[in-house]
């Protein structure tokens, strides 16, 4: 393993382990319940800023920093099945979740103050057992359909934050903003299939440098199809997307 994988693989196992501190900055119900209150809280602010991220580093926060890419990528060992479809399944959760959050946020009147520690005890999410029994809840969710459906299964179909992201570098590719991206060159690829094999979003890396098309809404730019390629034809670059 080359030193940037070790070094992400680092941070986001480091995520992991502070999870129960952090996960109601990363909960879709406290929105919810923090909206119906006219307050704009932590994980508000935090999507926020995960949709802006995406329109200069696209799903970079997925690959490199998410708490739950390292439990399911600790799992790897165990379960390293493909996921090949189920994609759009997220949409069926992160649309009517919006929706309801537009809704509470209408009839209440919009917002009225911001706390970004709402919730929680100190800044620490885990403060009684209902907060323990809520993170366990969500651990189960993260960890079960990697080991039913395949590695990283919970990015594929379940994940509320995915979908800011990716709205983010649709938008970026439609107004042509330079950002972080995949490049390849082709002619150098030796057929290996390293890359696909090794991808832990299961995308199809090797069809997608032969057609000089590295821009997929699922790549989370993790970089272990650049560090893995024996030939070296898989870079990162900060452009624009090739027409």
């Amino acid at each position: 393993m080359k030193s940037r994988q070790k070094l992400r693989q680092g941070i986001i196992l480091s995520s992991f382990f502070l999870f129960p501190a952090l996960f109601y900055y990363l909960s879709p119900v406290m929105i919810i319940q923090a909206t119906q209150g006219g307050i704009i809280n932590g994980s508000f602010i935090l999507f926020l800023l995960l949709f802006l991220s995406a329109l200069l580093l696209g799903r970079a926060y997925c690959g490199w920093v998410c708490p739950g890419a390292g439990c399911q990528e600790a799992l790897f060992s165990a379960r390293e099945k493909r996921v090949l479809k189920g994609d759009s399944i997220k949409w069926l959760i992160w649309i009517p979740w919006v929706g309801t959050i537009v809704i509470l946020a209408i009839i209440g009147g919009g917002y009225s103050q911001v706390d970004f520690f709402y919730q929680t005890h100190y800044g620490f999410s885990i403060g009684d057992l209902p907060a323990l029994i809520a993170y366990l809840v969500v651990l189960l969710l993260i960890v079960l359909p990697s080991f039913i459906f395949g590695k990283r299964s919970f990015c594929h179909h379940l994940c509320w934050m995915a979908p800011f992201m990716i709205i983010g570098r649709k938008i970026r590719n439609l107004f042509h903003w330079a950002s972080l991206r995949l490049q390849a060159e082709p002619e150098k690829c030796t057929h290996c299939h390293t890359c696909t094999e090794n991808c832990p979003m299961s995308l199809p890396v090797e069809t997608m440098v032969h057609q000089d098309r590295m821009e997929n809404s699922e790549c989370i730019l993790c970089g272990t199809c650049i560090d893995g390629c024996p030939s070296d034809v898989i870079q990162y670059a900060f452009r624009i997307e090739s027409q």
